[in-house]
C-alpha cells in the first residue's frame, strides 16, 4: 500500500474548467463511471418524458479524462461547465442575478458557477456565468433549473465551499445569493488515525418532470464545506453520493454514502467504526517463477465516483476497506501485459459486502478453464439462429472465474461436426466460433481449444467437447451448453502442495446446473494426460492426492446432463506441485 507516484509540474486543463492550484495528489485514484449511471451535470436519463433537445456531444468521455487530469494534479474540479450566455431569442426570458459571498461575508469573485436547465422552456439552457466583482447576471427562459456554486479562497489550504441548490424555478426576476457561510464540514475519514487522504467526489443528482441533471465536485484536498440553498425540491427528487478515499499502513479505505431526500446536503459527519466496515482482499497471481507489477481498482457500482487505485508487485494481495452503505462494489485487475502484448484486464463487479465481512477476490491464477455468465439474463454461451451455430464463450478464465480481456494464448481451434461429418474449423479467439449449417434436425458434436501462451511451465491446454442434438430455428435459441469449474485452494503462484491430499471443489454451470445432471466423472493424470485415473466427488469436492514437487496435474470432467447432452471437458496442466 506505499506505492504513489506525484506528478509536481504544471497539469494544462482546458480553459473553461475551474481549477484551484493545491499540492500534487498521489496518483492512486482512477475515475470511475459505470453505463448506467449519470456521470455529467447534463445527462438526460428518460428523454421521453422531458425534453429531448441536442446536447453537447463527447460530455460524458471529456468528464472522464478532464476529472482524472485534475485529481492528479491536486486540484478542485466541477463537471465541464455549459457556455455562459443563454440561447438568443428564447421567449419568455428572466434576469437571474447571483450574489457570491465568501467565509467573511464580502463580496468574492473567486467562484464557478453553473445553472443547468431541468423542465419547462429552459430545459436545455446551461450557462456558467461569471463577473469578478462577485455579482452576475443571466438572462434565461422560464423554468426548472439547477444551480451549483464553487467557492474558493486565495489560499487552497483555507478549504472550498460547493453550495447546491437542486430548486431553482425561474418564474420571474430572481436574486440568488451564494454565501459560504452557510456551508457546514464534509469530515468523513476512517478509524485508522494515521490513514492519510487521497481524494473525494461529491456527486448531486436531480430529477423533475421525467429529467435528470446532475453536478459535482471533486477534491485533492481535505477542507470541503457543504451548503443547500433555496426552497426544499420534491420528496426523493434529490439523490447525492458522497465517496472519499483514504490510504493507511494496515489497509486503504473506500468510504462512500448516498442520500435521498428533498435537498442537498448541508455537511457531512461519518467517523465508522472498524466493525462496520467490509473488508475486500485482493489477490493478484503470478505463474511460478514469474514476476510483475499488476494494477488494481476498487469503486462503488452504482453512480459515478472517484475509485481507489494501486499496483501490486505480484504476486501481492491488496486489502480496501470499504462502507457496506454505498451498496456494491466493483473490482478491476490488469495484469502485467508482456512485450508488444496488451494488458490482460479482470473485472468483478457487483460484490456484495457486508459490516465486519471479508470478501476475497483472486485473479489470474490457475486453474484456467471455461466458465459462464450466471446471472440472470445473460447471454447465452452457444446460439442456434436458423441455420447459423455460434459459440462465444471464454475458455481461459481464471481460477475464480474472471473473463480476460485479452487471453494469453498460442493457439485456438474451433470445430463443428454434424452427424458425424466436419462442418468446418475455425481458428483466431479461443472459445469464439460462427458457423452455417443444414436445417434438419441432426447430432451435432462441437468442440473448442486453446493453448496458453504464457511462456510459463504450467501453461497448459484447455479443451471442451459437448455434444446436442439441434434444428434450424426462427429466432436465436441458447444451445444446451454445460461446463465445469475446478476450484482448488492454490498458492498466488498457482500451485499445491506436493504429495497431499487435495479436495478440489466441482461446481456445473450452463444448461445441467442444478438438478440437471444424470452423471459426472472427474479424473486426474500426473503425466501430462498420457494417463487417466478417476477420483471421487463427493458433496460437490473431487478427492485427488497430488503428485511429488515439480509435477503439473491435469484435470478431467465428463457430463451427462437428463437430456442426454454431453460435456468432455479436459485442463492439461491445470495447475503445478510444489
Amino acid at each position: 500500500m506505499t506505492w504513489t507516484t506525484r506528478l509536481t509540474g504544471p497539469t494544462d486543463l482546458p480553459a473553461d474548467v475551474t481549477q484551484v492550484t493545491g499540492t500534487p495528489l498521489p496518483l492512486r485514484a482512477v475515475l470511475g463511471m459505470n453505463d448506467s449511471s449519470t456521470p455529467s451535470r447534463t445527462t438526460d436519463t428518460n428523454a421521453a418524458a422531458g425534453p429531448t433537445g441536442p446536447r453537447t456531444p463527447g460530455r460524458r468521455t471529456l468528464l472522464r479524462s478532464l476529472a482524472l487530469t485534475a485529481v492528479i494534479a491536486g486540484t478542485t474540479l466541477s463537471a465541464l461547465p455549459p457556455t455562459a450566455v443563454a440561447a438568443s431569442g428564447t421567449p419568455e426570458t428572466y434576469t437571474l442575478t447571483i450574489r457570491h459571498l465568501d467565509r467573511a461575508g464580502a463580496a468574492t469573485g473567486g467562484y464557478s458557477t453553473h445553472v443547468t436547465g431541468i423542465s419547462g422552456p429552459g430545459a436545455q439552457e446551461e450557462a456558467a456565468p461569471y463577473d469578478a466583482s462577485g455579482t452576475v447576471t443571466v438572462r434565461l427562459p422560464k423554468g426548472r433549473y439547477l444551480l451549483d456554486s464553487t467557492l474558493y479562497g486565495p489560499d487552497p489550504a483555507t478549504g472550498t465551499d460547493w453550495v447546491v441548490q437542486p430548486r431553482l424555478d425561474l418564474n420571474g426576476d430572481t436574486t440568488v445569493t451564494v454565501d459560504a457561510r452557510t456551508t457546514s464540514p464534509v469530515d468523513v475519514r476512517p478509524p485508522e488515525s494515521g490513514a492519510r487522504y487521497l481524494n473525494s467526489i461529491g456527486f448531486v443528482e436531480v430529477t423533475h418532470e421525467g429529467t435528470t441533471r446532475s453536478a459535482n465536485i471533486m477534491m485533492g484536498r481535505e477542507g470541503l464545506r457543504v451548503a443547500h440553498l433555496g426552497p426544499a425540491a420534491e420528496s426523493g427528487s434529490v439523490k447525492e453520493w458522497f465517496d472519499t478515499y483514504w490510504s493507511g499502513a494496515r489497509s486503504d479505505y473506500a468510504l462512500g454514502y448516498t442520500f435521498t431526500s428533498d435537498r442537498a446536503l448541508t455537511g457531512l459527519v461519518r467517523h465508522p467504526a472498524a466493525d462496520k466496515l467490509a473488508t475486500v482482499k485482493i489477490r493478484g497471481a503470478a505463474a511460478e517463477g514469474a514476476t510483475g507489477t499488476g494494477f488494481v481498482s476498487v469503486q462503488p457500482s452504482a453512480g459515478p465516483t472517484v475509485g481507489l487505485a494501486q499496483s501490486l508487485q505480484l504476486p501481492a494481495t491488496a486489502t480496501v476497506k470499504v462502507t457496506p452503505e454505498r451498496g456494491r462494489w466493483d473490482v478491476t485487475f490488469t495484469g502485467p501485459a508482456a512485450p508488444e502484448t496488451p494488458p490482460n484486464r479482470y473485472e468483478a463487479n457487483g460484490i456484495a459486502v457486508h459490516a465486519g465481512a471479508t470478501v476475497t477476490q483472486t485473479f489470474d491464477n490457475a486453474v484456467f478453464g471455461p466458465a459462464l455468465d450466471t446471472t440472470p439474463g445473460a447471454r447465452p454461451a452457444g446460439v442456434r439462429d436458423g441455420k447459423t451455430i455460434a459459440l462465444d464463450i471464454p475458455l481461459l478464465a481464471d481460477g475464480d472465474g474472471h473473463t480476460p480481456s485479452a487471453p494469453r494464448f498460442r493457439t485456438a481451434t474451433t470445430t463443428l461436426h454434424r452427424d458425424g461429418v466436419l462442418i468446418g474449423t475455425r481458428q483466431g479467439e479461443p472459445g469464439r466460433a460462427e458457423f452455417t449449417t443444414t436445417p434438419g434436425k441432426a447430432s451435432y458434436r462441437l468442440t473448442a481449444s486453446a493453448t496458453r501462451g504464457d511462456g510459463t511451465a504450467s501453461a497448459g491446454s484447455v479443451t471442451a467437447s459437448w455434444t446436442f442434438t439441434s434444428a434450424a430455428t426462427t429466432g436465436a435459441t441458447a444451445l444446451p451448453l454445460s461446463i465445469v469449474r475446478f476450484a482448488p485452494d492454490l498458492a498466488l503462484d498457482g500451485t499445491a502442495p506436493a504429495g497431499t491430499l487435495l479436495q478440489v471443489p466441482v461446481t456445473v454451470q450452463g444448461a445441467a446446473a442444478g438438478t440437471g445432471v444424470r452423471s459426472l466423472t472427474v479424473s486426474m493424470s500426473a503425466d501430462g494426460g498420457t494417463t487417466w485415473t478417476r477420483v471421487p466427488v463427493v458433496d460437490g469436492k473431487a478427492g485427488l492426492r497430488t503428485p511429488g514437487p515439480g509435477k503439473t496435474v491435469s484435470l478431467r470432467a465428463e457430463l451427462t446432463d437428463t437430456q442426454g447432452n454431453t460435456l468432455t471437458q479436459t485442463q492439461r496442466g491445470a495447475f503445478r506441485t510444489r
